[in-house]
């Protein structure tokens, strides 16, 4: 196995900031986590690897040039002074309308405003104004 560039290593490290929220495409090890599996980046080491906390408990790193993964395009909410990170914005939205619609006053307004910006394509979306 070739190692990368130190420059191709950091722009791993642009690509991939701790925190971000990933989906296994594939990799070849009997230990594996299935193809589907999400997970949290925890950080890229020297190798271009990235360090991985999967949402089944796994640990294994995706190995660079071996194994891949996709990046979720993850929206943030905030309501009620909640931060959450959703997986896709649809599932963020279906779960803010469901709210708004059951809901009525103070509250419904605070779902609404969450809403509102999910509907609008924010990548923050919190109860404020």
């Amino acid at each position: 196995m070739m190692f990368p560039s130190r420059e191709t290593v950091k722009q791993i490290r642009n690509e991939f900031p701790k925190g971000t929220r990933v989906e296994l495409v594939s990799m070849d090890d009997r230990q594996a986590p299935p193809p589907g599996t999400k997970g949290t980046v925890i950080g890229v080491d020297d190798t271009g690897s990235l360090l991985m906390r999967w949402d089944n408990g796994s640990g294994l790193n995706v190995v660079y040039g071996e194994d891949v993964v996709q990046k979720l395009k993850t929206v943030k909410t905030i309501c009620y002074g909640e931060e959450k990170i959703w997986d896709s914005r649809k599932a963020a939205m279906d779960f803010f309308f469901d709210a708004m619609i059951g809901s009525d006053g103070s509250e419904k307004q605070r779902y609404t405003n969450v809403y509102m910006k999910l509907l609008m394509g924010w990548e923050v979306c919190s109860d404020d104004r």
